[in-house]
């Protein structure tokens, strides 16, 4: 019988949105442009020890919306959420918060993003699906890559 204080645990705590911000800086003007606009998304990922064994992940998308040089709307939404984790390998820890725990936050971050564009007036951004776990994989040959590069004094 193992010993229930060594016992792996994974468990939510909570899911927040930690920070939302919404500009329309050249409004109303622009709203008046018939242009198609671009459309440039960006997505970001932290990872932070709250308390020992207990971690905060955040999941930040950034859409900056334009016509031409001008911005129509920029929208910052970052969601994050409060995992428990304890009696796991360190190597199993960073996976979980590289990509667990990113894939259980994104779907809110993807309802909140379309929600806001469209209170703002504006057909909903569609975020697509991210694979994290390729992300994951993709920082950490980077990590390894710059660990093996020879080192210039």
């Amino acid at each position: 019988m193992a010993d229930e204080n060594n016992t792996p645990v994974f468990q939510i705590q909570r899911m927040y949105l930690k920070d939302l911000s919404l500009e329309q800086p050249n409004a109303p003007q622009i709203l008046l442009e018939q242009s198609q606009p671009q459309v440039d998304i960006n997505l970001a990922l932290s990872a932070e020890p709250v308390a020992d064994g207990v971690f905060e992940v955040c999941v930040t998308a950034t859409v900056t919306t334009k016509v031409g040089e001008k911005t129509l709307f920029l929208i910052e939404a970052k969601q994050a959420g409060i995992f428990e984790i304890r009696h796991v390998p360190q190597e199993q820890v960073e996976g979980i918060l590289g990509i667990v725990c990113p894939q259980m936050i994104y779907p809110y971050l993807r309802a909140v993003v379309s929600d806001v564009c469209t209170r703002a007036g504006f057909p909903p951004v569609l975020l697509t699906e991210v694979n994290f776990q390729a992300m994951f994989e993709a920082q950490q040959a980077q990590r390894e890559a710059a660990a093996a590069a020879p080192t210039i004094n």
